[in-house]
């Protein structure tokens, strides 16, 4: 008698995959907005202060 294929199985490790892929994907999301907002916050942090007027004028 053959196996019968344990569709139920495959439907769980699919979803599995799909959980964890997603799953890196917002890491690696959360982590390229960490990296950005930590180079724009450098530059923004700079930027008031010159576009402030001097106190020679």
């Amino acid at each position: 008698m053959a196996r019968r294929t344990n569709y139920g199985f495959e439907k769980k490790q699919r979803e599995l995959k799909k959980q964890k892929k997603k799953q890196e994907k917002a890491e690696r999301r959360a982590r390229e907005a960490a990296s950005s907002e930590s180079e724009t916050g450098e530059a923004s942090e700079s930027t008031p202060a010159e576009s402030e007027p001097s106190e020679d004028e």
